[in-house]
């Protein structure tokens, strides 16, 4: 005879995992701004613009192939990336207009 499953329990242990999960995320995104706002001075530096239409399209549809993979709903993951994008590209053009404020401020590309 199996014992009675604990709801309590089981809701307790999935908040833990929820909660790992949200810190790995917010710890991949904070690397992934790192990354963009070397990008970003990069581009100002030699007069590149901000955005890369082109790149993006490339990634949308790669993203949303792999939401697809993932069994993710593919238009959150577009919602998602046009999301970081524009506060990339926001964070690439004061980064050419040579305002750009503190290293913890950056975002992704």
């Amino acid at each position: 005879m199996t014992e009675p499953i604990d709801p309590t329990t089981t809701l307790r242990d999935l908040r833990a995992s929820i909660d790992n999960i949200d810190a790995a995320l917010t710890y991949l995104l904070a690397e992934r701004f790192r990354c963009t706002k070397q990008v970003g001075r990069l581009k100002a530096e030699h007069g590149m613009p901000a955005s890369d239409p082109s790149r993006e399209e490339n990634q949308i549809a790669r993203l949303k192939r792999l939401a697809e993979d993932a069994d993710l709903d593919p238009a959150f993951a577009e919602k998602w990336f046009n999301f970081v994008v524009a506060e990339v590209i926001q964070h690439h053009r004061i980064a050419a207009a040579g305002t750009e404020g503190t290293d913890d401020a950056a975002p992704a590309e």
